[in-house]
């Protein structure tokens, strides 16, 4: 199996590190902190590809510790556990202690956030987390409080620039080869700063090119990433592409469709509590009154993948999938609620009717506030027929029931009560 560029060019110590002068120049906080040997628990934030696992590596490297890896995509509580306890066994009198590093650990429940704090607070581990989302809200205050946050920025021109021709003239292949960069403008755009999407578009560009002499152009770059954009950008259109079809799936009732987009997100590590938030739009705009408990279900998934995380967050997300795409559709509220603003634009902040206000006063209880208002309760059936909208747009209908039986119900109850006022 060919080993991807960017893996090769993953530099193994400090004075091949590009980017992130700030925190490992010459004096700078993480550089003192390597020399004197001593580094506290880290949380690395910033975005991808800007070195976040490859520095892990390297402070390991330098500083001679044991050094264990897992993913907050794929690990669950029981593997946080299993490594706390092979790291305890590295334990010997007087000898530093192993470091955890957790890649995405904002992807990790409060559970699973939970289950660190011991090792941390003990010394049993140095914990180095990596996150592109801010560790104030994604990271449990407690875990937070006993590790220090570096922020790692993208990566600048001139370090992309220093990337791409240590590539070029470094790497065991690529040497090999004939290759002229005429233009990098396109290079640069499509890897946004990220030094391993870089090398990524760089490997793509390359390998689809046949000719002896390899001359990069942004209009090369352009035509051959058109062909192959969901190699190498998982967060961009193949992102959307992926959920549209999974939110389609459920929307045309087909549950093994869903379950199949559902794989998808889950096996390129998409945010399980981004697809539950969807889960839950879906529940109320294409489910919404033929079946009101997709809505509780959604919500209680989305509960559920926050405490418990992956990999176990799978089996809920998977339940709540094929619930809502065997469910009976309706989109009644979705459609009222348009039709409804839309109506509001149109005709304006038209006055309350008087008898619908609020007469907290004497003056406003003579001036007509609250008169004529009648209280359903109090009434057989717990309703009476009285205007509720404004007067200039008395009977306009909003809400349509939609063909289902929970709403047919609907349909004729509210026939029942408003057949003179609104249209059922």
């Amino acid at each position: 199996m060919a080993i991807p560029l960017a893996e090769r060019l993953r530099p193994r110590s400090l004075k091949n590190y590009i980017g992130q002068k700030h925190l490992v120049g010459e004096g700078a906080v993480l550089s003192k902190a390597i020399s004197n040997g001593h580094i506290p628990s880290i949380i690395f934030w910033g975005p991808p590809g800007v070195g976040k696992t490859t520095l892990s590596n390297i402070i390991a490297t330098e500083l001679n510790r044991p050094f264990y890896t897992l993913s907050a995509v794929s690990s669950g509580v029981k593997d946080v556990r299993e490594t706390i306890e092979a790291a305890k066994k590295q334990q010997f009198f007087n000898t530093p202690n192993p470091i955890l590093f957790i890649d995405e650990i904002h992807r990790f429940s409060k559970s699973q956030q939970d289950s660190l704090l011991a090792a941390v607070e003990q010394g049993i581990i140095t914990l180095i987390g990596a996150t592109t989302e801010n560790p104030s809200f994604e990271v449990i205050r407690p875990l937070l409080s006993r590790c220090q946050v570096y922020i790692l920025e993208s990566l600048s021109v001139q370090e992309l620039d220093t990337l791409l021709e240590n590539a070029i003239k470094n790497d065991s292949e690529l040497k090999e080869l004939d290759i002229i960069i005429k233009e990098k403008d396109a290079l640069y755009r499509f890897s946004g700063g990220d030094g391993r999407k870089l090398l990524n578009v760089l490997e793509i560009v390359i390998n689809a090119s046949s000719a002896d002499k390899i001359v990069i152009t942004d209009e090369l770059v352009s035509e051959i990433l058109q062909n192959n954009i969901a190699a190498y950008d998982k967060g961009g259109e193949m992102h959307y592409d992926v959920i549209s079809a999974f939110i389609k799936s459920i929307r045309g009732s087909d549950p093994n469709a869903a379950v199949y987009w559902l794989a998808r997100m889950l096996n390129s590590g998409e945010d399980i509590k981004f697809i539950a938030r969807r889960l839950i739009i879906l529940a109320s705009e294409d489910i919404g009154l033929a079946n009101p408990n997709a809505l509780l279900l959604a919500n209680n998934c989305f509960q559920s993948v926050q405490t418990i995380g992956m990999p176990e967050a799978r089996i809920v997300l998977s339940q709540t999938t094929i619930y809502l795409a065997t469910s009976p559709k309706s989109n009644s509220a979705y459609e009222a609620i348009n039709m409804a603003m839309s109506f509001v634009k149109e005709t304006g902040d038209l006055p309350v009717p008087l008898s619908l206000r609020n007469a907290p006063t004497k003056l406003m209880k003579e001036i007509g506030y609250g008169k004529g208002y009648k209280y359903s309760h109090a009434y057989p059936g717990n309703f009476v027929d009285q205007e509720f909208m404004p007067d200039s747009v008395s009977g306009t209908t909003l809400y349509n029931p939609a063909a289902n039986s929970k709403e047919a119900e609907i349909r004729k109850r509210m026939s029942a009560y408003w057949g003179k006022r609104y249209k059922y």
